[in-house]
């Protein structure tokens, strides 16, 4: 089953913004091109527009299959730009797991490997119940015990965040994602 999870918005920027929870590990092998993503599975699509706020999240392995396939219909309904606070994390899972070559137009990150924490310290952007604060591995430990009200959380948490980011600092050119099969 994928849950999904829908509210309305209220905030003007235009376009959307993604962003992807997973699992699996990152190919140390590949740190320069797509295939550094190729073993991670996306177990949650959100977005965020100036109107709505959507997830998706898987709820067992099956179901990350059924989200694989649903992607690319997704994203077909997306308005440009799209932006995330990692354009290669969000490119890479898409190319290897969606089967999709996107080109995001907004990075989020203020500098290479800033970290989510630091720039919402930075810019006084409230926590927005996010049950893991930022720690991203809690998020793939709490998917794994099938704790999906705190995944989902967490990922509405991180939209949240992303869009203030956006709306208060704007964004960056994303470096282009080499993909590679």
């Amino acid at each position: 089953m994928i849950i999904e999870h829908a509210e309305q918005t209220g905030i003007d920027f235009e376009g959307t913004i993604i962003d992807i929870e997973s699992i699996g590990e990152f190919n140390q092998q590949f740190k320069y091109d797509s295939r550094h993503y190729k073993d991670i599975k996306q177990v949650v699509l959100g977005y965020i527009t100036k109107t709505k706020l959507q997830i998706y999240c898987a709820t067992n392995v099956e179901d990350i299959e059924e989200l694989r396939l649903k992607t690319p219909e997704i994203f077909k309904e997306l308005q440009r730009p799209y932006y995330a606070f990692n354009c290669n994390f969000e490119s890479g899972v898409c190319f290897h797991q969606a089967g999709i070559q996107i080109d995001f137009e907004g990075e989020l990150q203020g500098e290479a490997f800033e970290r989510k924490k630091d720039a919402i310290m930075k810019l006084k952007i409230p926590n927005y119940e996010d049950p893991f604060h930022d720690l991203g591995v809690m998020c793939i430990k709490a998917w794994r015990e099938q704790e999906f009200k705190k995944v989902i959380a967490h990922n509405r948490a991180c939209l949240l965040k992303e869009r203030d980011i956006l709306v208060k600092r704007g964004h960056c050119q994303p470096d282009k994602v080499r993909f590679v099969l």
